[in-house]
């Protein structure tokens, strides 16, 4: 029918067109480690207070103008949350698990970075804008960063890497548009690792790691 090819051939010319204006390249497709995800859930450092201290970031939020999430409401928005993100980041290699009732997003660092480096890798920009648009749109969440190492050097300088890298990605994060008053960074260098010791490459590369933790504001 002349009709139905022509909405058709419309339909069709729209969407190129539609994708066309996106200009946003898909992110890449990235491998992470073997046994990546059952390893590391029951962290302290995962189940402790935001970074800085509810009482001080609380504050920042409120300055902010940030509306804080009426408490029996944080467990649906934060279900909500956890299930955009696996959406968002469905099949770019990194983990979005539920811990209490926060959710992490755990992404290998040799992924965002360099060796020895802090200085986020240009290709991983869409990945991290993945993340970023819906942490910026879920705004009654504390975001904090942590930043991990192997145990590689000493344990001095892996800290220092590890400080530097989680500001990376706070920066990050903050220029890609999600309020700066919401985000916390904290390097733990080498003492959280996944695997202890290291026996393998894949074990370190496990070891080396960044986790975006996003925990409800309940004012």
């Amino acid at each position: 029918m002349p009709v139905r090819r022509s909405v058709k051939a419309i339909i069709v010319g729209c969407s190129v067109a539609l994708l066309a204006a996106c200009g946003t390249a898909p992110p890449p497709v990235l491998v992470r480690p073997a046994a990546f995800t059952p390893i590391g859930l029951n962290a302290p450092y995962l189940y402790a207070d935001v970074i800085g201290g509810r009482k001080s970031r609380a504050a920042k939020m409120r300055a902010a103008k940030i509306r804080p999430l009426d408490p029996g409401a944080a467990s649906a928005y934060m279900a909500a949350l956890d299930t955009e993100l696996r959406q968002q980041t469905a099949g770019i290699g990194l983990d979005v698990l539920q811990v209490g009732n926060s959710v992490v997003v755990r992404i290998p660092a040799e992924l965002t970075f360099d060796s020895g480096t802090s200085a986020v890798k240009p290709q991983f920009d869409a990945t991290i804008h993945e993340i970023a648009r819906t942490v910026k749109a879920k705004n009654q969440t504390y975001v904090d960063v942590f930043a991990h190492t192997d145990t590689s050097g000493t344990a001095q300088v892996n800290q220092l890497l590890s400080d530097k890298r989680a500001a990376a990605v706070a920066t990050y994060l903050a220029s890609h548009g999600v309020t700066r008053a919401r985000i916390g960074s904290k390097g733990l260098g080498e003492s959280a690792p996944l695997y202890n010791p290291e026996t393998s490459e894949e074990q370190k590369a496990a070891n080396r790691r960044v986790e975006i933790r996003l925990v409800p504001y309940t004012g």
